[in-house]
């Protein structure tokens, strides 16, 4: 009796599919990962000629305005510029506490209104030591 042979066939693995699913995969993440960065505001403060003042407490809250309005609170953005926003900023970070020193750092070309709107949330908070900041005049060489 002779016994025909089965012929093998020859086992592959089709890596198509396979890097067409991890090209997708790569694709989603890429897509859905968002990277964090850190905004901080440019500020160029405007000119004064006048003493330091000595007294620097290590607990304050510092309002930082842009030269487009925008705020910040002790380096926090608000989302924007609204007075309400300001206040609830003002009053989660002083934790209720209006004795804290509060500091207004504007930029040189902040519009008046902007400046005025941090002074009048402050007020509305009970803010009494209020303190704006500046730099001294650069001296031009002649």
């Amino acid at each position: 009796m002779k016994f025909r042979r089965q012929s093998r066939e020859e086992v592959s693995l089709n890596l198509t599919p396979l890097i067409d699913v991890v090209f997708l995969l790569l694709i989603f993440f890429m897509v859905s990962t968002t990277f964090t960065k850190e905004t901080q505001l440019a500020i160029d403060l405007p000119e004064a000629s006048g003493e330091q003042s000595a007294s620097v407490e290590k607990t304050q809250v510092e309002i930082t305005i842009s030269r487009e309005g925008n705020y910040a609170v002790n380096g926090q953005s608000l989302v924007n510029s609204g007075l309400d926003t300001l206040k609830n900023a003002l009053a989660k970070v002083s934790e209720g506490d209006s004795n804290l020193p509060l500091t207004i750092t504007a930029d040189a070309k902040t519009p008046y209104q902007s400046v005025v709107t941090a002074m009048d949330a402050a007020g509305q908070l009970g803010f009494a030591n209020l303190s704006m900041t500046t730099r001294k005049p650069v001296e031009s060489e002649q």
